[in-house]
């Protein structure tokens, strides 16, 4: 496995189990809309390394797991980097455009960073299968497709306590980052391309006409 790939999980498990036994650590660095607001700016980042539990922490980090090998093979470790923390801050920053005026607004986790890791695998190889629940083959570009249009439906719907915001600003970011660091992929996959960003282009067209 990769020492950088490695580093990452590592830091997400010692700051994750940390914040498990110290609610004051846990609350200073968590995403918290009024917190942020008033100038602590630096949750934006720091919340992407704390879980709200162990399944939390061990999804995220399989899937992570999983996906990492096929950015780094194809772009290399310094891009890796690039696209984790890239689109941990995506995540952050569409997760603000949105819930800017919910001064309450609370979350944890690396799902952004994560899902840019895994739509940047995506476009990289997307004619490998997933296993979906770990037992379905599915088309890797289907499920990007699919996990950005049920992203914007949860989002629509508020009716679960998933960060659905964060997931696609980290799908937005994994995405614009990897055709920045490849531009070659808009001739090599350029179906693929285009069909990854359909879903990007409704998100907006609906927070543009306030359906969301």
């Amino acid at each position: 496995m990769n020492i950088i790939l490695i580093a990452v999980i590592v830091a997400n498990v010692l700051i994750s189990y940390k914040g498990f036994n110290d609610l004051y650590f846990f609350r200073k660095y968590e995403f918290h809309v009024g917190s942020i607001r008033a100038g602590e700016q630096i949750r934006m980042l720091s919340s992407g390394f704390l879980h709200a539990d162990m399944g939390h922490l061990f999804f995220n980090m399989l899937t992570l797991y999983f996906f990492a090998p096929v950015v780094f093979s194809f772009l290399g470790s310094f891009s890796f980097v690039l696209v984790y923390l890239g689109s941990l801050i995506f995540g952050s920053l569409l997760t603000m455009v949105f819930h800017k005026d919910d001064y309450g607004y609370r979350a944890v986790g690396a799902s952004g960073a994560v899902t840019g890791v895994l739509y940047s695998a995506i476009l990289l190889q997307p004619d490998m299968m997933l296993g979906l629940y770990f037992i379905i083959p599915v088309p890797a570009y289907l499920f990007g497709i699919l996990y950005l249009l049920y992203s914007i439906y949860g989002m629509r719907a508020k009716n679960d306590n998933i960060g659905h915001t964060a997931h696609f600003g980290g799908a937005i970011g994994g995405y614009i980052i990897t055709l920045v660091r490849n531009p070659e992929l808009i001739q090599e996959h350029t179906l693929m391309t285009v069909l990854l960003a359909i879903p990007i282009v409704i998100l907006f067209g609906m927070a543009k006409t306030g359906k969301l």
